[in-house]
């Protein structure tokens, strides 16, 4: 009598078949073939989505469509043929971009180039925030002198920090004035300067959204720029890392500096999905300004211009962000959203913080920027060996 089981996990599809006997690559290439995936495609014409249906139908793949919609749906294997196709019927321009979604799903990219090395994203990377502001929601006041922030740069590296993040300006609601450059200047370069000469190994990034800030640190030792603005504030940040082949972190945010942190701009008809399409045009902005795509890590922004329930879906959506092909950073460290949940203070959300790194995780990100070092990485270290792969 045969005994039936079921499972949605390709993980655990691929480990049974090698438990089985078969060998581990041809497990893997058929266990790929197998893997359902979904594309979602936004602004198209009556004709296009005429074109895609009935290729898709042709090629047994499941369909959904609506106004200025369509959806394509079924094994890896039956979309390559789709992307495969081309015919008068069938532009080459629809099978091109098919195809191109579907690499970048299939193989991501895992390599994250900055100004002084490069790092394989393969792994949890838990980035570590320094703010040297007198103002920041969590840590504000806490490092503003220059023996307090490098002594708090040492033991985030010697807690295990994998990349710093220093700022030296904080995007909190109702804050002061903006920072002047110079002011903005004199707190992060002491970081910027200790960590190239006393731990030159550890990948530093300057959180700003001034490109002059960005050329001094990056001039000075830093590997890569922190944009919450991804570059919509001030696009010259892209000809810098350009310039220095540095690392490009792009944050979703709306609205103005004072505003990011608000629910001014938080108006979403799909909030994923329109995170998704926003930080594909600031990534075609930095490739115009000579920024390779080994360069560009996307974060989706968890907190600015997005209410609780929003910051909750983008967190349940991630998979949906991996389609970019890019790595992903998440930030999720003390947020308001996680206090809302737990309903503790600011302070008391390191094991909620930790908690949503982990969600992330499995979501598909793999860079983790926190206030708390040993938390994070030891709930990280036990997501990733649980998970199949």
């Amino acid at each position: 009598m045969p005994r039936f089981l079921a499972s949605r996990d390709p993980g655990a599809i691929r480990e049974s078949l090698v438990r089985r006997g078969m060998e581990e690559d041809r497990a893997a290439s058929i266990v790929d073939g197998f893997r359902t995936v979904t594309i979602l495609l936004d602004a198209v014409d009556d004709d296009s989505k005429l074109l895609l249906s009935q290729a898709a139908l042709l090629h047994g793949l499941e369909l959904a469509t609506g106004d200025g919609w369509l959806t394509i749906s079924g094994a890896v294997t039956r979309l390559a043929g789709l992307a495969r196709s081309t015919s008068e019927k069938f532009p080459e321009s629809l099978a091109k971009g098919l195809g191109t979604c579907l690499s970048r799903v299939a193989e991501p990219q895992r390599l994250w180039k900055m100004r002084l090395g490069t790092v394989v994203v393969d792994r949890p990377l838990v980035m570590v925030i320094l703010n040297t502001t007198p103002d920041s929601f969590s840590d504000g006041g806490k490092f503003l002198t220059r023996e307090s922030a490098i002594a708090r740069a040492d033991d985030l590296i010697e807690a295990g920090a994998d990349v710093i993040d220093v700022g030296g300006e904080s995007t909190r609601p109702g804050r002061p004035d903006e920072v002047s450059v110079e002011e903005e200047w004199r707190r992060v370069r002491p970081v910027v300067e200790h960590m190239r000469s006393c731990h030159p190994t550890v990948p530093l990034s300057v959180d700003t959204v001034k490109s002059d800030i960005a050329e001094r640190a990056l001039d000075a030792g830093a590997w890569a720029v922190n944009d919450v603005s991804a570059l919509r504030l001030d696009p010259r940040i892209a000809d810098v890392c350009s310039r220095c082949e540095a690392g490009l972190i792009l944050s979703h945010s709306r609205g103005s500096f004072p505003e990011m942190a608000g629910y001014e701009h938080a108006e979403y008809l799909d909030v994923t999905t329109e995170i998704a399409h926003e930080l594909m045009a600031a990534v075609a902005v930095a490739e115009d300004r000579g920024v390779w795509r080994e360069q560009i890590v996307i974060d989706p922004g968890l907190g600015f211009a997005k209410t609780p329930e929003q910051n909750r879906e983008v967190l349940r959506g991630l998979p949906i962000l991996t389609s970019l092909g890019l790595p992903m950073l998440i930030g999720p460290s003390r947020k308001r959203f996680l206090g809302e949940i737990t309903g503790k203070d600011t302070h008391q959300l390191d094991s909620a913080t930790a908690a949503a790194c982990v969600a992330a995780f499995f979501g598909g990100a793999y860079l983790f920027r926190v206030h708390d070092v040993s938390g994070v990485k030891e709930s990280l270290a036990v997501a990733e060996a649980l998970r199949s792969t």
